[in-house]
């Protein structure tokens, strides 16, 4: 695997490989077969992949049914798409009736920038968390996106995994083992914890080096696992930190943030608490991602400053 790689490439690579292995894999998606990257997988196994074209109820009602006659199915578009338009299958088709579908949410945050909000996703962990019965991933890296997509392969019941729009670097060697539910610290710290998904954990890592180069002790934490969630060992990444960060491109209600303080407030942690990410009652910018993230101070000279500004009692 090369350095950087995008992550629909490695979810079509592990499709392929489950195939060969002898799963009874079947893709559906809604004339999104550039989105997914799909054609590799067709050119292998043509008649395996279900296009129902430009409708999203019906891809994730079609992929329930597979389901239901044993196949494990896969949806694959785009993230705005799948959560906004086909809202009830989900909730009714998929999880109400725990059927063995594994959702991808394609181009999650704002990876598809100038396209602005109604391309944008950044509401989906949040309406996911609001759903009873799925396992919520967003895998940071390709090494860690390809063990989350062979475990969900293998996991039995409802999953819904958050890809970023781009190619990214490799953040994991090669003994990383993931574990569903445990956060993974890349970076070791006691000032400040920075608790990062997606794609900004590299942000934030980034972030943690420049930051270190300045004396302040940054700790990173990559918690891709949003549902399951070991709350104890998160609980005791931030048991000792006098700031804690949270960092997602996505709404700061119903994602990461909340997940963090709702932890902090259970355990009476005292530290202080900053969410960033897309602000209450706001949306992503329409523009350059690059732009956007520096608007969210999501990037990381935005991280930079936040901690800067914390560590010194300056954030107002």
């Amino acid at each position: 695997m090369s350095n950087s790689e995008h992550l629909a490439n490695v979810m079509v690579q592990c499709f392929i490989d489950a195939v060969n292995d002898g799963v009874d894999l079947v893709p559906v998606v809604a004339d999104s077969t550039s989105t997914s990257k799909i054609k590799p997988f067709v050119d292998l196994f043509p008649g395996r992949l279900v296009n129902v074209g430009i409708a999203e109820q019906v891809m994730v009602g079609t992929a329930a049914g597979l389901a239901l006659a044993g196949k494990v199915a896969v949806t694959c578009n785009a993230a705005p798409f799948l959560i906004s338009r086909s809202n009830e299958q989900i909730k009714v088709d998929v999880c109400y009736n725990n059927t063995n579908v594994k959702l991808f949410g394609l181009n999650s945050g704002a990876s598809y920038g100038p396209l602005a909000s109604t391309h944008h996703s950044i509401d989906d962990i949040s309406i996911m968390r609001g759903f009873g019965n799925i396992q919520i991933f967003a895998p940071a890296c390709p090494v860690e996106c390809r063990q989350i997509i062979e475990y969900a392969i293998r996991y039995e019941g409802p999953i819904y995994i958050r890809m970023d729009g781009k190619a990214l670097p490799v953040l994991h060697d090669a003994e990383f083992q993931f574990t569903a539910g445990e956060p993974s610290l890349l970076r070791e710290g006691r000032q400040v914890v920075i608790c990062a998904l997606g794609s900004v954990v590299h942000e934030a890592v980034a972030a943690a080096d420049t930051l270190k180069e300045d004396g302040l002790d940054v700790a990173v934490v990559n918690v891709s696992s949003i549902r399951p969630l070991n709350r104890q060992s998160l609980a005791n990444q931030l048991s000792d930190a006098d700031y804690v960060i949270s960092v997602e491109e996505h709404n700061v209600n119903g994602g990461l943030g909340s997940v963090v303080a709702e932890l902090m407030a259970e355990q009476g942690m005292t530290a202080k608490l900053v969410r960033l990410g897309v602000e209450d009652g706001g949306y992503a910018a329409a523009g350059d991602r690059s732009y956007t993230r520096k608007m969210l101070s999501i990037d990381s000279a935005g991280i930079v400053m936040v901690c800067q500004q914390l560590v010194h009692e300056t954030l107002v």
